[in-house]
């Protein structure tokens, strides 16, 4: 579906739209900030081509009148883009959000979330990742912090705080510099690497999905290492930016002038895997 929706806004209006990674069924259109199609809460709901081509020109006959409109949960959007159509993952999944509210959101890819709740705290988790297919270490991240922020998340909504988690797959030199990313995986709280020092090991799984050699991180906590960071990692981090007793001169370069050649070495072999 997206894939062919792609190509029919490539051949009517010339713009080269970019998917983003996701499942669920979940599918969004949004030009320049705005969602002009969501079947969020309705997957079964899925619009002919010609339907989306309809809205996005009515969009660009209408643009200075529209406004964003907000979706349930939350809009999956990014601004540099001027057409997105979007597999995304659900927003705010059952295993994150506590029944009956919203104060958990998931996003993913480059997607910047939008809250809908209106004098809400905000609480920015991103998680970064090389591969989630294939790489045990990224797989294992991804659940024990969707374990540690569904946990976090109950305790935090009597605050007001609302925890908004962004997944984002790192799939080229540029675009690890532009984040900063460093390392695979990385979670940041409120811009801030959870794991300021970087360890690395040699990660087998990365190594057969690329052909070369590649290191994952590899997470210390209590004086222990683990392949995956431990939930209760995760929580720390958490509830240590909640409350201020993190280190408020430890926080991520946003645009390091470089990244490692560990990195280097995989972009360039997955590059020409194409």
């Amino acid at each position: 579906m997206a894939s062919g929706l792609a190509a029919a806004i490539k051949k009517e209006f010339g713009i080269d739209a970019t998917l983003m990674e996701g499942h669920g069924g979940i599918l969004e259109v949004a030009v320049n900030d705005n969602i002009i199609f969501t079947n969020h809460k309705q997957c079964s709901l899925r619009p002919q081509n010609e339907e989306i081509l309809q809205r996005i020109k009515g969009y660009k006959t209408n643009s200075l009148q529209q406004k964003q409109e907000s979706v349930s949960g939350c809009s999956c959007l990014n601004p540099a883009m001027e057409a997105v159509p979007a597999d995304i993952s659900s927003c705010c999944p059952p295993a994150a959000a506590p029944a009956g509210n919203s104060q958990t959101c998931c996003c993913n890819d480059n997607s910047t979330a939008t809250n809908i709740s209106p004098g809400k705290r905000q609480l920015l988790i991103e998680f970064m990742y090389i591969d989630l297919s294939v790489c045990t270490r990224c797989q294992g991240t991804d659940s024990n912090l969707e374990e540690a922020v569904a946990e976090v998340a109950r305790i935090l909504e009597a605050t007001g705080m609302e925890v908004i988690v962004k997944k984002i797959h790192v799939q080229t030199e540029d675009q690890a510099r532009e984040l900063g990313f460093v390392s695979s995986p990385t979670i940041r709280v409120n811009g801030r690497d959870i794991q300021m020092d970087v360890k690395e090991s040699l990660c087998q799984s990365c190594g057969d999905l690329c052909g070369d050699e590649v290191d994952c991180r590899v997470w210390v906590y209590q004086g222990k290492e683990y392949d995956t960071p431990p939930k209760a990692m995760i929580i720390d981090a958490i509830l240590r930016e909640v409350y201020g007793s993190s280190d408020t001169n430890q926080k991520t370069p946003a645009r390091p002038v470089d990244i490692p050649d560990n990195l280097k070495r995989f972009f360039t072999a997955m590059q020409n895997k194409l």
